[in-house]
């Protein structure tokens, strides 16, 4: 049976489903490019839509100019949230849901304002922010040990499963975001700390990196949509009983226990 974009949102929402994971699809199917990836990762949305989730923003993946080095892009990966990925605040991560989860934390941003590419720069992407939030994304690839060519990952909607949000936001005015700092804890002992920075030198170069993206393919970043601005620090595994806290410098201190 020869591969398509039908086939890969298939093998991809199957393994999902079962908490499987699977080998790259590009050793079956060369000819999943990253172009074709990204027809994948929309037909993957469709089908999550039809299904009776619905789109509520964007991530960015591999926002770190190390990670972009690693798979040899100059530029981060897009990818769709639904509202079936959002956790409340101080709702478990149900690890019996997902695959190999791992958890990192971001800067958020919920939108004002319309946002289109292209020409997008980091100052107009900030104007149409309205609030600011601590947040942590789970990750969980469909692929085995997280072992994956570029279009692997962007094809499977680049690796998300569940994320949450600070219900209290900050305005962006006035605040510093390449210099918010993060400290990322794990049972109350800190493992790792970064800055905004991390993301891109700012996440507004993040968001107007997706703006344009997007706007590439015809997508305007919706007022009211979650973003997602990258990982500021690598993912840890999540476990049974584990916390996982993020406090950052002026967004608050976020918590997450598996369970």
């Amino acid at each position: 049976m020869s591969w398509d974009i039908d086939r890969a949102v298939t093998e991809l929402l199957d393994r999902e489903s079962t908490k499987t994971d699977g080998g790259r699809i590009t050793d079956e199917w060369p000819g999943l490019d990253l172009p074709t990836a990204y027809q994948v990762q929309d037909a993957l949305l469709r089908r999550k839509i039809d299904a009776g989730e619905q789109l509520v923003g964007v991530k960015l993946g591999l926002t770190s100019r190390a990670k972009q080095q690693r798979m040899g892009i100059e530029s981060p990966l897009t990818a769709w949230l639904t509202d079936a990925m959002e956790l409340p605040v101080g709702a478990p991560v149900r690890l019996d849901e997902l695959i190999h989860p791992r958890i990192e934390p971001e800067i958020v941003f919920v939108m004002g304002d319309r946002l289109a590419g292209p020409g997008v720069t980091a100052a107009t992407a900030m104007r149409a922010v309205r609030s600011v939030h601590a947040g942590f994304e789970v990750i969980d690839s469909r692929y085995r040990d997280f072992s994956f060519a570029l279009p692997d990952v962007v094809a499977d909607n680049a690796s998300s499963s569940r994320f949450v949000v600070s219900g209290d936001g900050v305005s962006p005015d006035g605040l510093d975001l390449a210099l918010e700092g993060c400290l990322l804890g794990i049972d109350g002992q800190v493992v790792d700390s970064a800055t905004g920075a991390a993301v891109q030198g700012h996440p507004g170069e993040a968001l107007a990196l997706a703006a344009n993206a997007l706007g590439a393919r015809g997508i305007e970043i919706e007022p009211g949509w979650v973003v997602l601005t990258g990982g500021l620090t690598d993912a840890v595994f999540l476990e049974p009983g584990r916390e996982v806290s993020a406090e950052f410098t002026n967004l608050g201190t976020l918590r997450v226990v598996g369970s």
